[in-house]
């Protein structure tokens, strides 16, 4: 039996490529944003290590019907974060940062698709550890967690970013960035459907 499925597409025009041809250390930020009405919207953003936009891309609106919800159950979030919107924006980007860098804990699903660290950068201090992640530690002045799957990042992370030399770099001001253009890309896009497998 086929169902209907909204799937992850770059959105045509919040595509942005800012780059000036040089090679430059740069950093990825991956997140997702939902809208109640239209579902979800996912973006990425690729800075240099100053903070300058180097690429931008973000997805169609992604809305799970009701059946999706019950079968996928509770790895649904992973599914659409790390396999439909993940997956699709890392494959857009033409530059390769070192690092990506997400806010949402079930993005690091997408690390699979991904040939450089996906670290979780919490937002804010939480008692609570964030499921199937490793030990948190320091990339400039915020606590990231590597999936505990990928336990290797963390060095690889430490090991690019003092290089980079990207102490300055405030991990968690570039989601701010997203969701904003994010908000103007909601305003023009419209949800696709195609068929999905049984």
């Amino acid at each position: 039996m086929q169902r209907e499925v909204t799937t992850a597409t770059a959105c045509p025009s919040p595509t942005h490529r800012m780059t000036t041809g040089k090679s430059v250390p740069a950093i990825g930020f991956l997140t997702v944003t939902e809208h109640a009405e239209h579902g979800l919207f996912g973006g990425y953003l690729i800075l240099n290590s100053s903070g300058r936009p180097l690429e931008f891309h973000c997805t169609a609106p992604l809305k799970p019907s009701r059946a999706q919800e019950i079968l996928y159950g509770p790895t649904l979030r992973p599914f659409l974060f790390g396999e439909q919107i993940g997956q699709t924006l890392l494959a857009k980007a033409k530059v390769k940062p070192f690092l990506v860098c997400t806010d949402a804990e079930a993005m690091l699903a997408a690390r699979e698709f991904s040939e450089v660290p996906l670290l979780l950068v919490p937002m804010g201090a939480s008692e609570r550890q964030p499921h199937g992640v490793g030990a948190a530690f320091k990339l400039g002045s915020r606590q990231v967690h590597a999936a505990k799957t990928h336990s290797e990042d963390q060095a690889l992370a430490l090991e690019k970013w003092t290089a980079a030399h990207a102490d300055s770099l405030d991990l968690l001001e570039p989601f701010t960035r997203i969701r904003e253009a994010l908000e103007e890309a909601q305003k023009t896009v419209r949800p696709a459907t195609i068929p999905a497998a049984a």
